[in-house]
């Protein structure tokens, strides 16, 4: 059995390996974190091993530093632990050792005295990705409900009367209407026809002739300010939260490939 310990940091990783015997069969040598690093570690991996087939690898759970690396040691088929570095300590502390300059050597150790550890897999490897997608769609989500809040403060200020005249201010026919026309006085002063068109065409015909002549009466009563900085405001946070539908289906779709 061969064991490899490993000491990861942002720019290199320290790299010890020894077998089931206890002799070291590569002292402490440092791997920088690049590919050639990665097929270097491997390299001497392979040549430690004799052809036996048992390789184990250990490192410390350092989040995003140690991810290209565990990947890396996954797909080039190798048995790999990642290690809570509070158990590294407490290892370290129960045989009186001393951190000097890296933790390689305690790892290769604790692989070899076979302590309860449990192999990191491909699956939970793409758990971590699905997590990381998760997060980031709730980041995203998060950043987009934001932008909402912003739209109904402005349409509040450019056009009151709106909300009461549609079943939602964050429907496409709604953000088509106020993209193009971003306030009451500019759709009480648009051409009839095209203003028709641009809500038949963006609620896929459900809002007729008879809706948008009732959006825009209501639009020449409007206690609306006209604003054109208010205006310019609604136009660009409607094109943002149009961006965010877009990357959040994006991440959505990711997501579905890991699920299913």
């Amino acid at each position: 059995m061969i064991f490899v310990g490993l000491d990861v940091a942002k720019d290199k990783h320290d790299c010890f390996i020894l077998n089931s015997e206890g002799t070291v069969l590569a002292d402490v040598f440092t791997i920088a974190n690049n590919r050639i690093g990665f097929e270097t570690l491997l390299s001497r991996i392979q040549s430690c091993s004799q052809g036996e087939s048992k390789i184990k690898v250990g490192l410390e759970a350092t989040g995003h530093y140690s991810y290209n690396l565990l990947g890396f040691l996954l797909d080039s088929g190798l048995a790999t632990y990642v290690i809570n570095p509070l158990h590294t300590n407490l290892y370290r502390k129960s045989l009186s050792l001393r951190r000097t300059k890296t933790d390689a050597r305690t790892i290769a150790m604790m692989l070899m005295s076979d302590v309860d550890l449990k192999s990191y897999s491909n699956t939970a490897y793409h758990n971590e990705e699905l997590k990381s997608l998760t997060r980031y769609r709730f980041d995203k989500a998060k950043e987009r409900a934001k932008l909402k809040s912003s739209v109904a403060r402005l349409v509040n200020i450019l056009f009151p009367e709106l909300e009461k005249l549609v079943s939602s201010l964050h429907i496409a026919v709604v953000y088509a209407l106020l993209s193009n026309y971003p306030g009451a006085s500019y759709i009480a002063n648009a051409n009839t026809e095209e203003l028709a068109e641009t809500l038949c065409t963006a609620s896929k015909g459900r809002y007729t002739k008879s809706k948008t002549a009732e959006i825009q009466v209501a639009a020449g009563v409007s206690i609306g300010s006209k604003m054109p900085a208010k205006s310019m405001e609604l136009k660009h946070t409607i094109a943002l939260i149009r961006e965010l539908d877009k990357e959040i289906s994006e991440v959505e779709s990711a997501i579905d490939k890991i699920t299913s």
